[in-house]
């Protein structure tokens, strides 16, 4: 089932049953539909508090989650349309700083659906496309003083991209993915990305290889927006603070609440982003707060004790990330480094992956090989996924040692079992974030 979308709520799921009857069921890009839909609905995208629009590979729901913890430390109330859901699909949906309602969301999702048609009338949205609606119809119904969007896939032809002029965008950090739908290059992806550049509208981006940073610089000059570049406009350093300097002065910021030798970078680009652009005076007191308050589910996120958790000897850590590509993996074998070996000492790490089969499991382990010390595969619930042999064969084709499991707490129960007792051992579970939402789920992780 594509997003594996399910509700508690009986009406929610309804219409969520609704949405797969009429749906094509697969990712689609393109503007027609949803602008088609958006019209039947009255533009509600024409009508939304100033726009954030933020797109890359890896990092963008960091960046969002920044920037609205940023705005809200200001006084502001901020919508937010995030994807995918890790647990309830509502959590894409954050109506001026609440996660959408239940009774809401259905109402919505059944005007959406009756507006999308179908037979001959329908327009054939896909579950994004009508996703996007109802959040733009929630945002234009209800006032806030921002709207913060993260691209869904890509940037130019993304169901976000009918946006005609947010206050600013920006692009995280960027790297292969998605390659299906965006191209085998990484400037064929960045050019993609950068799609989301408006006339004079600032587009800040990040350091990229030369010829990524000059296929984004065509692109958006073509749009006519305005590049706020990291290295020229904008600067940051990254020790035991954060400085980060542009035009209007230097600004020191305390190191991310958020684990991660990448997450100084996602908070630099929300903070260039909000001190270029107009709509909201966010004084460096909010960033600050930003910057110690910030969190994002299932992004290098220690689990709390819990009935996972539990299954492994007292002391252990076990943490997750839904990262699912090299990118992604670099950023979290970095972060799992230290966390593992602080100093002199060595703990054990293992891996428990499970990935989509349009992945690269190769890619995603290559970081990994001398770090982990085992790996347990196993499957991606109503998802099409590798198989866990076949994932456990990668990984021993790499020198990792690895085994094919049935699930979750039968990885955790076998690590239970390996090594020095009085060494809890230190896990990362990886791989998808839909694996990431089932695991959030039989840990009882409270999402809010």
């Amino acid at each position: 089932m594509p997003d594996n979308a399910t509700s508690t709520s009986v009406a929610v799921q309804a219409q969520l049953d609704r949405l797969w009857a009429l749906s094509p069921g697969t990712d689609i890009l393109g503007l027609e539909r949803i602008t088609a839909l958006l019209a039947r609905l009255g533009d509600p995208h024409l009508r939304l508090p100033p726009v954030f629009h933020v797109a890359g590979t890896n990092g963008k729901g960091s960046t969002c989650a920044f920037l609205r913890s940023a705005i809200e430390a200001a006084g502001f109330t901020a919508h937010v349309y995030t994807s995918p859901h890790l647990v309830r699909f509502n959590e894409r949906i954050r109506v001026a700083g609440r996660l959408i309602a239940d009774d809401a969301l259905a109402a919505l999702l059944a005007e959406v659906l009756d507006a999308a048609g179908d037979g001959p009338d329908g327009i054939g949205a896909s579950f994004f496309e009508v996703t996007t609606a109802c959040a733009f119809l929630a945002f234009a119904r209800t006032p806030a003083d921002a709207c913060i969007i993260e691209v869904g896939l890509g940037g130019r032809l993304d169901a976000t991209n009918v946006i005609p002029a947010p206050v600013v965008t920006g692009i995280a950090q960027l790297g292969i993915d998605h390659q299906a739908f965006l191209g085998d290059t990484a400037e064929d992806i960045a050019a993609e990305k950068a799609g989301i550049a408006k006339p004079d509208v600032a587009l800040v981006t990040m350091a990229y290889a030369p010829s990524v940073t000059e296929r984004i610089a065509s692109v958006a000059a073509a749009a006519r927006g305005t590049i706020i570049a990291l290295g020229r406009e904008w600067r940051y350093k990254a020790g035991d603070q954060i400085v980060y300097e542009d035009a209007d002065g230097i600004l020191a910021l305390p190191l991310p609440k958020m684990a991660g030798p990448h997450q100084p970078g996602n908070l630099a680009l929300a903070t260039a982003m909000l001190r270029h652009q107009h709509a909201l005076a966010v004084p460096s007191e909010a960033i600050h707060a930003a910057a110690t308050g910030t969190t994002w589910p299932a992004r290098m996120q220690r689990l709390s004790p819990g009935p996972l958790v539990d299954l492994l000897p007292p002391g252990s850590q076990v943490w997750l990330d839904g990262g699912h590509n090299p990118a992604a993996a670099g950023a979290i074998a970095a972060t799992l480094e230290r966390i593992a070996h602080p100093g002199a000492g060595r703990g054990d790490v293992h891996l428990i992956l499970g990935m989509l089969s349009n992945k690269d499991p190769a890619g995603l382990l290559a970081p990994f090989v001398g770090l982990a010390t085992t790996l347990h595969a196993v499957p991606v619930a109503d998802h099409d996924h590798h198989a866990p042999m076949a994932l456990a064969g990668v990984a021993r084709s790499l020198g990792i040692p690895a085994h094919a499991v049935s699930d979750v707490p039968q990885a955790l129960a076998d690590i239970a079992q390996i090594g020095d007792p009085a060494e809890p051992p230190i896990v990362l579970i990886l791989g998808s974030l839909y694996l990431a939402g089932t695991v959030l789920a039989a840990n009882l992780e409270h999402l809010d």
